[in-house]
């Protein structure tokens, strides 16, 4: 007799524990102005804006330091942030603004790259992580060390 009223013990039990108590949940929606709909341009969000995304430095001597500097400008309606750049390799290094950038200025973002033990065609990535929708950008370098 008792077994036959296992499986209905179960099921009040499933829906009691699923049904959960909303009380006191506060949950924030992640705004993201790229929806299924499509960009929404009343939201301010910083835009970054690359001269050029590629610079070839040519023919270079092994173990020469060489650098580059990738000007960009802010054409969104929100302050720009730049939260890191990240090299494809220790040989390439990236220095850029640590400050806000406001909508309509301009900044640099220098790369180095060192050519010690290098030799024939070098093609190096910088990634830029910013505010921006997408919040990442790539730069790139290439040279041809002798």
């Amino acid at each position: 007799m008792k077994l036959k009223y296992l499986p209905f013990f179960f099921t009040v039990m499933l829906f009691a524990a699923c049904g959960g108590n909303d009380k006191g949940a506060d949950v924030d929606i992640i705004k993201n102005p790229n929806t299924a709909e499509g960009y929404n341009e009343s939201e301010k969000m910083p835009q970054i804006v690359f001269e050029t995304d590629m610079h070839d430095f040519g023919q270079l001597m092994a173990g020469e330091t060489i650098s580059y500097s990738f000007k960009f400008t802010n054409t969104g309606n929100a302050d720009l942030i730049i939260s890191g750049c990240n090299a494809s390799c220790g040989c390439t290094v990236a220095d850029y603004p640590k400050e806000r950038i406001a909508p309509g200025k301009t900044g640099y973002i220098t790369v180095s790259f060192k050519s010690q033990g290098m030799s024939g065609q070098q093609i190096k990535d910088v990634i830029v992580a910013s505010n921006t929708q997408p919040a990442k950008t790539r730069l790139r370098i290439s040279a041809t060390v002798r």
